[in-house]
């Protein structure tokens, strides 16, 4: 009986510990989640749509201008330090497409070579003033007028040569007494160019001539004015350059790796811009190596009789019966690459299964139809950016990542970026521009990129009032003067790839523009305008300082920039609602 008793208090004392344990053990845990869920939500940071350098760890109102905080994104991606990512989103509204990098066969067995039309050196001409004087007329006084043997160019007073014939005119009456000092004077004549009808005339008629004539000694163009009406000039000085366009030159690069593979006396085919096909020989390789470019020239003369070829254009030759690597080599299309002076980049995709991307620099070789050879920097089975690559480059620079036009990276100006689906962070981000790592273009060019810069301030000033009509007007405009643009300005055909791309989006957005009704619709695709603009500038400058400011709010407060004369911020999305939100986020000098 005793250990019946002892038995039931022994079995009474293991159900209470075990409802013990399951009343206060599962409370412990849910203590404990709790806890854990606790510290998750105080990391939780909170943040201003319009003040990003506002981050508070609980929600409330920005201290500065009032609004709601926003929850701030967390930004432990795990990136190394040259990688960015963007979201879906962003890919999606700039149509950034990738493609897999692999071997591919060269077409036809044949290089493509990038090349260029020149004058011919052997064929041109500098007319030179044979005496002293002063220039009193200039017959040609403009390049690109036509010039024939003998055709008279402008009318020199020269006191040698006034001296000269009145000496002759002294010695023509002693040259039976003193045939030999007559014979001196014509002679003196003859060197300074002057011809037996015209000594035989001042001799006849014994009238010195004050203003004497220079006459043409070649046919051809003058491609050249040294000289101005009323100039001094010395004997042997350079009045005008004359050009033969009878003949031209194509000159063609040929990398450095590569020069073994051609030789004088190949055949290659000419392709001009304007599809006319033209089949030619090698005439000259250059011997001596540019150091700069690592390339050598190699050299077709042209037969130009029907003068459609000019000096400038850009040209492709095709040399069958070779390929630079056995027939199997690495390439990429020529949209992918972006130049920036003796610089090739393309955007890697280093996630396959999300939207992360670095840049890299490669090393070309021939041009292969649409396509490039690439020596070094990237392998099979790499993913790159082949459409979209200067938006994908706009991020990697709005992020503080190496890019095209800041090839270091780095962090110089303090802010927030949420550019085209960025991820939000709160460390400082760079917008980097090196003046030496900007394309050299002429002048002219940055002249005619001005004008279009000139017409998207009109659009812009548009958009700030919310005047829809002024608004299509402007953009029309902006899409009159890039087409304006002379592209024959470009000095290679790299120079040339970069401006195409970008004026392939600009115009794109620019027209979207022109043909949206609604003030919120011209103002989405004034965003893309301005990123590709933006580029534009940065690469080929318009020698005028230009601000570039950005609104966070705008884009569904993914933030957007836009170009501005001046520093102050007038914001171009929101018109007199928020007319000053935004800030300077560079200024391109």
């Amino acid at each position: 009986m005793k250990n019946n008793k002892i038995i039931i208090y022994i079995g009474i004392l293991l159900v209470g510990l075990l409802m013990g344990w399951f009343l206060f053990g599962n409370a412990s845990n849910k203590e404990a989640v709790h806890n854990h869920d606790a510290t998750v939500t105080t990391n939780q940071m909170w943040t201003c749509s319009m003040h990003p350098q506002i981050m508070k760890s609980a929600p409330g109102d920005c201290p500065i201008c009032g609004m709601d905080l926003i929850p701030a994104e967390n930004n432990s991606d795990g990136l190394m330090a040259d990688q960015f990512k963007l979201t879906e989103n962003a890919m999606a509204l700039a149509n950034i497409q990738t493609s897999i990098v692999g071997n591919d066969k060269v077409e036809n067995n044949g290089i493509l070579l990038s090349g260029k039309i020149v004058e011919n050196e052997e064929e041109n001409a500098i007319q030179v003033s044979y005496f002293s004087g002063r220039i009193e007329r200039l017959n040609i006084n403009s390049t690109g007028v036509k010039v024939n043997k003998g055709q008279l160019l402008a009318t020199i007073y020269s006191p040698e040569l006034f001296a000269a014939q009145q000496e002759l005119i002294t010695a023509s009456s002693l040259k039976e007494t003193q045939p030999t000092l007559y014979k001196a004077v014509r002679n003196k004549l003859k060197l300074w160019k002057l011809s037996e009808t015209q000594i035989n005339q001042i001799e006849t008629s014994g009238k010195v001539k004050e203003n004497f004539p220079v006459y043409a000694t070649v046919s051809g163009t003058v491609s050249e004015k040294l000289v101005a009406e009323g100039a001094s000039v010395k004997q042997g000085q350079p009045l005008f350059k004359i050009a033969n366009f009878n003949t031209l030159w194509a000159n063609f690069d040929v990398y450095e790796n590569q020069i073994g593979l051609f030789k004088k006396g190949q055949e290659i085919s000419i392709t001009t811009n304007t599809n006319k096909v033209i089949n030619a020989k090698v005439d000259f390789i250059d011997p001596v190596l540019d150091t700069k470019t690592r390339t050598v020239k190699l050299r077709v003369v042209l037969n130009n009789r029907n003068n459609l070829l000019k000096p400038g254009m850009f040209v492709e030759g095709k040399i069958k019966g070779i390929n630079s690597n056995e027939g199997a080599i690495i390439s990429i299309p020529a949209s992918a690459v972006l130049w920036t002076g003796k610089r090739s980049v393309v955007y890697v995709k280093m996630n396959e299964n999300a939207p992360v991307f670095e840049m890299r620099e490669i090393t070309l070789g021939n041009r292969i139809g649409d396509n490039y050879e690439v020596l070094k920097g990237l392998k099979n089975e790499d993913e790159i950016v082949t459409n979209g690559t200067f938006t994908v480059d706009a991020a990697a620079q709005l992020q503080g990542k190496k890019s095209m036009m800041n090839k270091k990276g780095g962090k110089v100006m303090t802010g927030h970026e949420n550019h085209l689906g960025m991820e939000k962070n709160t460390s400082s981000i760079t917008i980097s521009f090196n003046k030496n790592e900007r394309i050299e273009v002429s002048e002219d060019f940055q002249n005619q990129l001005k004008t279009v810069f000139n017409a998207y301030i009109k659009l812009k000033d548009a958009l700030v009032k919310e005047e829809t009509n002024k608004s299509i007007s402007a953009s029309k405009k902006l899409l009159e003067n890039i087409s304006k643009v002379d592209m024959k300005l470009l000095k290679d055909n790299e120079t040339h790839t970069n401006w195409m791309s970008l004026v392939k989006e600009i115009k794109k957005a620019t027209t979207s523009i022109s043909k949206a009704s609604n003030i919120k619709e011209q103002r989405s695709h004034f965003k893309n305008l301005s990123l590709n603009l933006i580029k534009a500038i940065q690469i080929f400058g318009i020698n005028t300082k230009v601000f570039v400011e950005f609104c966070p709010m705008a884009n569904n407060n993914k933030g957007a920039y836009w170009l501005s004369k001046e520093e102050k911020v007038i914001n171009p999305y929101y018109g007199d609602k928020m007319l000053t939100c935004g800030e300077v986020k560079q200024v391109i000098e």
